[in-house]
């Protein structure tokens, strides 16, 4: 399926019919701080550059229709592609074989979702905003299926050894769980968060035991994967999932 490309193809037991790949940032057009598979229209790269790469993403994939690009708010909202046009939100669910459910990341995690009966899949958006407001909650509710019946996930985000962040965002988590704790660690004076731990802690308390992915660092991979915290001006992955094929 991704012939030619350093992409990522997740390794979890998805049943057939379910169709998911994570970019990285080779395979593209794009140059300068872009290069060179960026996908996003937003960030200041070439608007002729990300067509050509959205084009070659689509072949490569031999993707049914467009994918369902999303304007990301680092907010909880979570379309149902069965029913709603692509819009503000930060993920996205459908049913129907054919719609491709896609966001978009240069250090926020990318959270792809399946039913085990392959008959609901799902993509979200979950940088720590959106992790600490309930995104991952609000992914699941819209899935519509019990925890249990759910595989979830993680592709490339920024690593625990990089993100550093302020007490704020410790107080976000720990004032709803206490458990959230153990996702942070002070070190050399810095407070750094663990996405990865954060989301499977959310993921658990919904039941989904049957979690994959992690431990890739956008940050710390510059010659895979686009990064915002490191780069500041950069492109844009892409991780999607569909029914078909």
């Amino acid at each position: 399926m991704t012939r030619g490309h350093d992409w990522i193809v997740p390794d979890w037991p998805a049943p057939a019919g379910v169709q998911a790949v994570s970019t990285t940032r080779a395979g593209g057009v794009s140059t300068g701080p872009y290069a060179s598979l960026n996908l996003a229209g937003h960030v200041g790269d070439d608007p002729a550059a990300v067509a050509a790469n959205r084009a070659r993403l689509r072949e490569a994939l031999s993707l049914p229709t467009e994918p369902a690009w999303l304007e990301q708010v680092h907010g909880t909202g979570i379309l149902d592609l069965d029913s709603a046009a692509p819009g503000p939100a930060d993920g996205a669910v459908a049913g129907g074989a054919g719609r491709v459910c896609v966001v978009m990341t240069a250090d926020c995690l990318p959270l792809l979702l399946c039913a085990r009966d392959a008959d609901r899949v799902g993509a979200v958006h979950a940088g720590w905003r959106g992790l600490a407001a309930g995104v991952i909650e609000a992914g699941l509710d819209r899935l519509g299926v019990p925890g249990g019946s759910v595989l979830a996930w993680l592709g490339p985000a920024i690593g625990p050894a990089a993100f550093a962040v302020g007490e704020e965002v410790r107080e976000a988590f720990v004032s709803q769980d206490p458990h959230a704790a153990q996702a942070f660690q002070h070190r050399d004076g810095e407070l750094y968060a663990d996405l990865y731990a954060l989301a499977r802690q959310r993921l658990e308390a919904r039941g989904v035991t049957a979690i994959y992915g992690g431990g890739r660092c956008t940050w710390s991979e510059p010659e895979h994967f686009y990064s915002y915290r490191r780069d500041g001006a950069t492109g844009r992955m892409a991780s999607l999932i569909w029914l078909g094929g």
